[in-house]
């Protein structure tokens, strides 16, 4: 299972998740679900989403199991 830090480093960033969404093209809903672990986004949206948040991609997702 894919894990992520989304939720955290994007308060980090003071962005509301709407402000995300539109920075990498989705929808607030698509950000919103990605946080709580029901959608795993595509290589490319998970890249998108680390260099919105300045952060490497590593940083931001992970595979369960390899905190």
């Amino acid at each position: 299972m894919l894990k992520n830090k989304v939720r955290e480093l994007r308060a980090r960033h003071e962005f509301t998740q709407s402000n995300l969404a539109k920075m990498v093209g989705v929808t607030r809903q698509t950000i919103g679900f990605i946080e709580k672990g029901e959608f795993s986004p595509s290589v490319t949206l998970a890249l998108k989403i680390a260099q919105a948040l300045q952060c490497d991609i590593n940083e931001v997702f992970w595979l369960e199991g390899e905190e």
